[in-house]
């Protein structure tokens, strides 16, 4: 049962950082030496636009509850980084929905290299969404993969 303290499953969180966003966000909550909940598991990349939609999918189909995708916005460091991530997200939104995932599980913010308290109320919205939506219960059909643009 969600919400009880002896849920047999815990819900799981997968953050995309970007190093020169959201995983120096998350060095700087560890180096105040904060908590944030133990169901994140947090991938350092170079920039989430390296993801094609399928990936979102793929990911969900595997038991993730939710992915925060923190970047660092215009100040991304490759030209056209921070739009073409804008732009896959915003065309993995109708896949999600034609496969029954609440869109509300994909988040992309934008976090900063000190952005310790914005990183934290991410992670804490994310948790008590799924404390109201519950674990993701996927089964995308065999052989359809979704649909995805040339990056």
């Amino acid at each position: 049962m969600i919400g009880t303290d002896n849920d047999a499953r815990k819900h799981k969180i997968l953050i995309l950082a970007t190093l020169s966003g959201g995983y120096a966000g998350a060095d700087s909550v560890g180096q105040l030496h904060t908590d944030y909940a133990a169901n994140v598991y947090i991938l350092p990349v170079v920039c989430p636009a390296m993801f094609p939609e399928e990936f979102y999918l793929h990911i969900f189909e595997q038991g993730i509850d939710a992915i925060l995708v923190m970047y660092s916005g215009t100040d991304c460091p490759f030209i056209g980084g921070a739009e073409r991530t804008a732009e896959i997200i915003n065309h993995v939104y109708p896949l999600m929905k034609e496969r029954g995932i609440d869109a509300r599980r994909l988040r992309l913010t934008a976090i900063c290299t000190v952005c310790t308290k914005p990183f934290l109320n991410e992670v804490q919205q994310m948790n008590n969404l799924l404390g109201e939506i519950g674990p993701v219960s996927v089964t995308l059909p065999a052989g359809e993969p979704a649909q995805t643009q040339a990056i």
